[in-house]
């Protein structure tokens, strides 16, 4: 760790009009499962802030953006004087983590850095722009854990804020992190009439990159065309992460990115059981402490069959509990708050093998079985009501579970995309 000079990755990532950097000598796929995993943060440290010398900065952050001692990013640039540190950007649920689930922190200084602190989120390209305007930057730093579902919004907070830095001819630099659910790529394609800010371009569902691969993917394939230019992108790349590799094996420190993320077992499941937003009569299980691990509705309307019916499917890497609980937090189904719901604790019983799609495709077509299940279809979007839709980037699973198909057929209605999703990804992959 003692050389701080950055190299480029390769000359595909110069090809594609982005740098990916590492430490010299030390190329970022190196290292076998019994070596420690360093974060693009971590490398950024070695390095003394190489690559933002010079520059004045601004940062979007959340509580994730921390190094191996559980140092924060901003407090590690504020202590270092090697940085010209301007802003920080806080996302939903705010730069220090504060705010509960559609909330922020507002705008404001922070009280360990007395860095201003503008408040982020929700922030169109539009208020991005004037936010990084307003803020003085030159360099643009995104330094958030993501979880590797497309419904997950960061990722769209990073595009937004790229979009807004290329047209302002700003730089950016991501300083990345592992995907904590591997490398492989799942289910349905994000369609164009379906975008939303839980979706806004057109990526799988379980996208399997991490943010510095989705930001090279994010210029080559989209900014051309929205920004009028590709963004002047620097990727810091982890160090010994390979993509079979889940969060419990890299040794990264975890922070919950977001309140109902309490764990890397909920990353697990989350591009799954994430599906469960779009059913009106049924809790993802958030106001426990298993969110998206436990699933259910009103005790009077579910009960144990189906578990027994999942469990008899013998769906690869995961089994099912007969489980009940009360959800303290209902999101947008306050019929279900403190009521006694019956359902189904996941339990993941061998990563390797499970694929959380598929699982939740299987609880979808069981649950939709019981006379009470409903859709959640939303007021105050007529054309395009459910939403369903917009987690899983069209009609069809929705109408395709309607009409009585089973697990088989849905999966394999995206699998032509998906393998189109493979090859158009592959000259973004780092790793």
């Amino acid at each position: 760790m003692e050389r701080r000079n950055f190299l480029t990755a390769t000359a595909a990532a110069g090809a594609l009009g982005v740098t990916a950097t590492t430490v010299a000598g030390t190329p970022a796929s190196a290292g076998g499962r019994g070596r420690g995993v360093q974060t693009g943060l971590d490398v950024l440290v070695a390095s003394r802030f190489a690559v933002l010398a010079g520059q004045r900065v601004g940062v979007i952050s959340n509580p994730t953006g921390v190094d191996s001692d559980y140092r924060h990013l901003v407090d590690l640039m504020h202590e270092s004087g090697r940085v010209q540190l301007t802003a920080a950007f806080g996302p939903e649920h705010g730069f220090r983590g504060s705010a509960q689930a559609g909330g922020s922190e507002g705008t404001g200084t922070d009280a360990r850095t007395g860095v201003t602190v503008y408040d982020a989120y929700g922030a169109s390209q539009a208020k991005w722009a004037e936010l990084i305007t307003r803020a003085d930057v030159d360099t643009v730093v995104f330094d958030i854990q993501d979880v590797g579902a497309r419904f997950y919004t960061y990722i769209w907070t990073m595009y937004d804020s790229m979009v807004a830095a290329a047209r302002l001819g700003r730089r950016y630099v991501v300083l990345d992190r592992p995907n904590p659910i591997g490398g492989r790529a799942y289910g349905p394609m994000m369609t164009a009439p379906y975008t939303s800010g839980v979706g806004k371009k057109e990526i799988v569902q379980q996208h399997g990159m991490t943010v510095g691969e989705l930001a090279r993917f994010f210029n080559g394939e989209f900014l051309p065309a929205e920004a009028g230019r590709p963004v002047d992108l620097h990727v810091v790349t982890c160090r010994h992460w390979k993509r079979d590799r889940l969060a419990a094996e890299t040794g990264v420190p975890w922070v919950m990115p977001s309140p109902n993320m309490p764990t890397v077992d909920t990353a697990l499941v989350y591009p799954g059981t994430g599906l469960f937003e779009g059913v009106a009569s049924i809790t993802e299980g958030r106001g426990t402490s298993r969110p998206f691990e436990l699933i259910g509705g009103l005790a009077t309307d579910f009960d144990y069959h189906w578990s027994d019916r999942l469990n008899a499917r013998n769906l690869p890497g995961v089994r099912f509990r007969e489980a009940y609980f009360s959800p303290t937090s209902a999101g947008q189904k306050p019929q279900l708050l403190n009521k006694l719901c019956a359902g189904v604790e996941v339990k993941v019983v061998d990563p390797a093998r499970y694929d959380p799609i598929r699982t939740a495709v299987a609880m979808l077509v069981e649950a939709r079985k019981y006379p009470a299940f409903a859709w959640r279809a939303d007021t105050w979007d007529a054309v395009r009501p459910y939403w369903i839709d917009k987690l899983t980037g069209s009609t069809r699973l929705r109408t395709m579970i309607d009409a009585g198909a089973d697990v088989a057929d849905v999966v394999g209605a995206w699998s032509t995309e998906l393998t189109a999703f493979n090859r158009q990804r592959a000259p973004y992959l780092l790793y």
